[in-house]
């Protein structure tokens, strides 16, 4: 279903969300994934390799979620890149401007890698990119 050849940068300022965001990954099949602990250190990585999916935290000190989303869509490399963002249960009525801003889609926490692949399938509807060869 998904290209699991893409690079997936993870962006969470806690260690143990990024880890079990990873592993979720990780089981849905994608192997390439690197972190980042903010959006300005996301922003860094993202210039020096080329990603196929973020999936950010939605609440970060330095530069948040949202900051980095509109950053990602005005920038002519990065903003075909899919963006899934992270949110808190409390954080769902600023989705709307996620969503203005040009996010791909958003998931509440906590969540299950089944929920995850659903959101990864709906994302892969409207960018290709992320979809794997039309076998297996």
């Amino acid at each position: 279903m998904f290209n699991y050849k893409i690079k997936v940068l993870v962006i969470d300022d806690f260690p143990t969300m990024r880890r079990i965001i990873k592993n979720l990954l990780k089981q849905i099949g994608f192997e390439n994934i690197d972190e980042a602990e903010n959006g300005e250190d996301a922003l860094r990585k993202l210039h020096s390799s080329d990603y196929g999916l973020i999936v950010s935290d939605w609440n970060m000190p330095v530069m948040d979620g949202l900051q980095l989303l509109k950053a990602v869509r005005t920038d002519p490399k990065l903003k075909e890149i899919p963006f899934l963002m992270v949110t808190a249960e409390a954080e769902k009525e600023k989705v709307i401007e996620a969503i203005k801003s040009g996010v791909d889609n958003y998931i509440v926490k906590p969540f299950t890698g089944e929920v995850l692949k659903e959101k990864l399938e709906k994302i892969a509807q409207k960018k290709p990119s992320l979809k794997g060869g039309s076998h297996g």
